[in-house]
């Protein structure tokens, strides 16, 4: 391994901290592997994803399916095809046993099944999922995103099914510890990606309903707090017409527990769901079939959405039908992508300047990833051509920027003293972003990463029926309008225009106008 390598694998973990350094260390290597090994007999277990991209394949495995069968009356139908999976595939061999989180999904499905069909889980099968959310709890906990909350999750519950009360407390006290370390007060998630955030409020309301039916230990003020204050973030971020994302940070696809039947694409009824369970309100979708296929009442008082907010590492406006969603500092937890400063910006339901997803995590081409999770995949601004920090990892970035907040926006500072700070502002249905860069660079290049349309080059920018984008700087620029590629879903990529406006080298102060109809 070469020196620099090294020096910034150094750099990410000073940045990390002690704590998930140490649980890494301990969670992983040769010493973790000779570990699981005995406890869980037969398990063969990798320090990476290896040459396949085993997300696919672990999806296709969730169970996703079961409490659909017990909402349709065959109960004991998804109880025997559970114990059918678990003597196909045995405990602890292949590829679907290698990740906690993988069983404690699997968990919930099958107890959510379980008490919708108002049957018995097999214990059998509840005891091998414990054992493998058990044998590792350090590699979750590590990973500072959704793994510890849905492992301590899938702990507890499988400890309330076989009436294991230190293994449910055991669950409880990590689930709690999770939360309280995870989500800020403010509603923000460790992982800036509203598709994550999605996924772990979908775990803890389905948690909270089935602790509950089961009469695990009670949910503290605190993180009902924290998880109230989290829907309302998530309710931001949501399209009320179609339920879409802003496809910030990583997203896969994932969709727990959709008994609203919306599939990934639309979150509408994640958010009605947890806005019952933690907010006793209403995200306006009053008969979201999930809820009522959990017998949840009906609230009258609706979430309150604010014109304008920020929150640990996100900042939002909304103004005349449109909003924007900015991705600022501080970075208190690993970023997944190389984002800073992003913005995507909604008319309605189009999303209008986007971001470019993630594609996949582990594809035939590594290069493919990097390019998706890289600064040039996001509406921000790139300097010489480089990321803005360098990739030590699939997951993992050295020298963070430094950054902090503006009145209208924020600012950033890489390792090699190029700054950047954006404002966005809006007046009607014309919105202004105001971009100043300085530091050491030979060009700059700005992206506005466009919706599919009839995009036409013009003398300042582009127009098409959905804007008019026009850029102009106190130095010389160049447009030009390219083709690129987004992702809209997992392991998928399809063409996407892109403006990009390009600068030489100095100070410059660039001025975005766009023009909605």
């Amino acid at each position: 391994m070469s020196q620099s390598l090294w020096f910034l694998r150094l750099s990410a973990a000073r940045q990390l901290g002690l704590r998930p350094v140490a649980l890494a260390l301990l969670g992983r290597g040769p010493w973790a592997r000779r570990r699981l090994r005995r406890a869980l007999p037969g398990l063969t277990h990798t320090d990476t994803l290896g040459e396949e991209d085993l997300r696919p394949l672990w999806e296709a495995h969730r169970w996703a399916g079961l409490p659909a069968l017990a909402l349709a009356g065959e109960g004991a139908h998804a109880m025997e095809e559970a114990r059918a999976w678990l003597l196909a595939h045995p405990p602890f061999r292949g590829p679907l046993w290698l990740c906690g989180q993988e069983a404690a999904l699997r968990a919930l499905h099958l107890l959510l099944a379980a008490q919708i069909g108002r049957v018995a889980a097999p214990a059998e099968v509840v005891t091998a999922l414990a054992r493998r959310i058990a044998a590792n709890p350090a590699y979750a906990l590590a990973q500072d995103n959704n793994h510890p909350i849905s492992e301590a999750a899938g702990l507890m519950l499988c400890g309330l099914s076989l009436g294991d009360a230190t293994m449910a407390a055991r669950g409880a006290r990590r689930f709690e510890a999770s939360v309280a370390r995870l989500v800020h007060p403010d509603g923000s998630f460790a992982q800036a990606s509203p598709a994550y955030h999605r996924m772990m409020l979908d775990v803890a309301a389905i948690t909270e309903w089935l602790r509950m039916r089961m009469g695990g230990p009670p949910l503290s003020p605190e993180a009902r707090g924290r998880l109230g204050a989290a829907t309302d973030w998530l309710d931001r971020l949501t399209c009320r017409q179609t339920g879409a994302l802003p496809r910030i940070g990583h997203q896969d696809g994932s969709c727990v527990a959709d008994l609203s039947g919306c599939g990934p694409d639309d979150a509408r009824g994640s958010v009605e769901r947890a806005a019952r369970m933690f907010c006793d309100a209403t995200a306006g979708f009053p008969d979201d079939p999930g809820c009522a296929a959990l017998g949840l009442p009906r609230p009258e008082s609706p979430l309150f959405r604010e014109a304008q907010w920020r929150s640990q590492g996100f900042l939002g406006r909304s103004e005349a039908g449109a909003r924007a969603i900015l991705r600022t500092g501080p970075l208190r937890f690993r970023p997944g992508h190389a984002d800073l400063l992003h913005l995507d910006l909604w008319d309605g339901p189009v999303n209008l300047l986007r971001d470019g997803g993630s594609f996949a995590y582990n594809p035939a081409d590594p290069a493919r990833a990097a390019t998706f999770q890289g600064t040039a995949a996001h509406n921000t601004i790139g300097f010489d051509g480089e990321d803005q920090m360098p990739r030590v990892g699939t997951f993992l970035f050295a020298r963070w920027p430094r950054t902090g907040p503006l009145p209208d926006g924020g600012w950033m500072r890489d390792h090699r003293g190029r700054r950047h700070a954006r404002e966005v502002t809006a007046e009607g249905r014309v919105w202004t972003v105001r971009d100043a860069i300085a530091g050491p660079h030979r060009e700059a290049v700005l992206r506005w990463r466009l919706a599919p349309g009839e995009w036409q080059a013009t003398e300042a920018g582009v127009a098409s029926p959905l804007a008019r984008i026009e850029v102009t700087a106190d130095q010389p620029l160049r447009h030009r309008l390219v083709m690129g590629e987004e992702s809209l879903a997992y392991g998928q990529a399809s063409p996407a225009p892109v403006l990009e406006v390009v600068l030489g080298p100095g100070p410059a102060r660039i001025e975005t106008r766009i023009t909605l109809p």
